[in-house]
């Protein structure tokens, strides 16, 4: 199909794409690396006025060392996140979710902050960003703002991003020296999650000391396993321990029933997966 007609817009500064979209009112869209809106666009399942191209900023790529935290522009693509040594070093657990994320030529062009805001609970990076408290920048008219990972996904599709504003960076808190791992189970090569498990796991002489878990495809958002997190700590990192904690994993969760797994499959996947990713995660 050919989308329907619209005007674009390719600013070259945040400020200049927030104008854009004041004036392009609620029929005004972002796009990010295009890799979901443009099939949207192309099936007709979405008729914008104005396209607004976050292409032309650059001040949205890159990834910095912010002391404390790791920032990474919204436009930063999938392909420069795994590959980069910051993140190797000190968020490894969002390297190896990305690295999951379809295929090569989707990863050179997908963004970090399309896929945050597009907020499908299918996709994977929103369970690594609420495991791992991420903050997400949010920049409008107004100003700028900084929303807590916990605050973003508020429901299916739909994040904390207002009207008239734009997503311009991830910022997360170093995790260096910890174990992670991303389960990710689907019916084929590329396909979207039908459950994956984000674990980020810190043990100290045997011990899990700290434990981060997010869940992929387990609700309308990404849900953060805190059942599971709390019966991790202070256990040994062994099998027995990790199979006991891992059976808390549906707490809180509303697995769908769709074409590819009914909710109780999706339930029992969630459990094995979490097994393997903590244990994983733990060395």
């Amino acid at each position: 199909m050919i989308p329907s007609k619209f005007d674009y817009v390719r600013p070259t500064s945040v400020a200049d794409a927030i104008t854009a979209l004041v004036q392009g009112g609620d029929d005004a869209k972002i796009l990010g690396g295009g890799q979901s809106l443009i099939p949207v666009l192309r099936l007709r399942l979405a008729a914008p006025s104005v396209l607004v191209d976050l292409g032309g900023i650059p001040e949205l790529r890159g990834i910095r060392d912010e002391g404390d935290r790791i920032a990474i522009g919204a436009m930063t693509v999938y392909h420069d996140i795994v590959r980069d040594d910051l993140v190797q070093q000190h968020v490894m657990l969002l390297a190896q979710a990305t690295q999951t994320v379809a295929d090569s030529q989707v990863r050179h062009c997908g963004t970090l902050g399309g896929s945050l805001a597009h907020a499908d609970p299918a996709g994977d990076l929103g369970a690594v960003a609420l495991a791992l408290d991420a903050e997400f920048v949010i920049a409008g008219a107004s100003g700028t703002r900084t929303v807590p990972a916990a605050e973003f996904f508020l429901d299916y599709f739909t994040t904390a991003i207002g009207e008239g504003e734009i997503l311009t960076e991830i910022r997360f808190p170093r995790y260096t020296g910890w174990g992670s791992r991303y389960e990710k189970f689907n019916r084929t090569a590329q396909a979207w999650s039908m459950v994956a498990i984000a674990a980020a796991i810190k043990v100290e002489s045997g011990t899990i000391a700290a434990a981060r878990v997010g869940l992929t495809n387990m609700g309308t958002t990404p849900i953060r396993a805190t059942g599971v997190e709390q019966a991790l700590i202070g256990q040994p990192a062994t099998a027995d321990a990790v199979r006991v904690a891992a059976e808390r994993v549906t707490e809180g969760t509303a697995a769908p029933s769709d074409a590819d797994a009914a909710a109780d499959y999706r339930e029992h996947l969630a459990r094995v997966l979490t097994g393997r990713a903590v244990l994983a995660a733990a060395g």
